[in-house]
């Protein structure tokens, strides 16, 4: 097959189930460490359409709505496209095993699938306490954690304080700095899609310095492809997660017992 990956999850799940060889083009923020080099045909939400027909792809991945143009572009073109919506943990399991059948590796999707959840549960903490987690994923404005994050978050032995907002829109998760300001987290973790974090810019904002987190130094910062693909890449950043908490509770003075 002639392969087309339009998001990054796509073309590291294509890659762990060895298919690289058959992917000849991909986005921009498809990592491509250790792996023979693709053409990179596009950002994640820009892609030229017509450009990718010319490299005849015997099929084009795309994730979410943001692609959404982008794949019924392709489509009238007379491109085949499969384009997934995973937004938990469940269904970036159910994705992979898709997206090995759609490729003739559906015994490789599935064993990866597996592999994939078994570390999940691995990864499962119940150790007390458990760390309140402010969890950004953009800041202007702010919004919050997207499904898969805020399971990870509580997966790991976390709770996630906006987990009321846990739509899949991102103008679902928007929240004001006034909310986390009364929400007065423990941690706050920020992993900008695309994009460096600026944890000076957080701490500086007006009110925060009043949050908990910032008080007491638990602001961290977790690069975007180890979070916010939803492909198994998480895995590396609930690992992640799981130090951020393990140092948190670390730090928490032990009570005093009376005599």
């Amino acid at each position: 097959m002639r392969l087309v990956c339009l998001s990054a999850e796509a073309a590291d799940i294509c890659a762990r189930l060895g298919a690289w060889d058959e992917v000849v083009a991909v986005s921009a923020f498809a990592s491509q460490a250790g792996l023979a080099p693709r053409l990179v045909i596009g950002g994640f939400s820009t892609a030229d359409c017509e450009r990718i027909i010319e490299y005849r792809p015997d099929l084009v991945l795309c994730f979410s709505d943001v692609q959404a143009e982008i794949t019924a572009q392709l489509l009238r073109l007379g491109a085949t496209v499969l384009a997934t919506n995973q937004r938990t943990l469940a269904e970036i399991a159910q994705a992979i095993r898709l997206i090995g059948n759609a490729i003739g590796r559906a015994a490789a999707g599935e064993e990866l699938a597996a592999e994939f959840s078994s570390e999940l549960e691995a990864l499962k903490d119940t150790s007390l306490p458990s760390p309140r987690v402010y969890f950004e994923e953009w800041p202007d404005p702010l919004i919050s954690a997207i499904g898969w994050v805020g399971e990870l978050i509580e997966l790991c032995g976390g709770i996630d304080v906006f987990a009321a907002r846990r739509g899949p829109a991102s103008r679902e998760r928007v929240v004001q700095p006034a909310e986390v300001i009364a929400a007065d987290p423990d941690i706050l973790i920020a992993s900008w899609c695309g994009r460096p974090v600026n944890l000076e810019a957080i701490r500086a904002r007006p009110g925060f310095s009043a949050i908990r987190a910032v008080r007491d130094g638990q602001l961290h910062a977790v690069p975007s492809g180890l979070l916010l693909q939803p492909g198994p890449a998480i895995l590396a950043g609930a690992r992640e997660l799981r130090r951020i908490f393990d140092l948190w509770r670390a730090c928490i003075p032990l009570p005093s017992h009376p005599p």
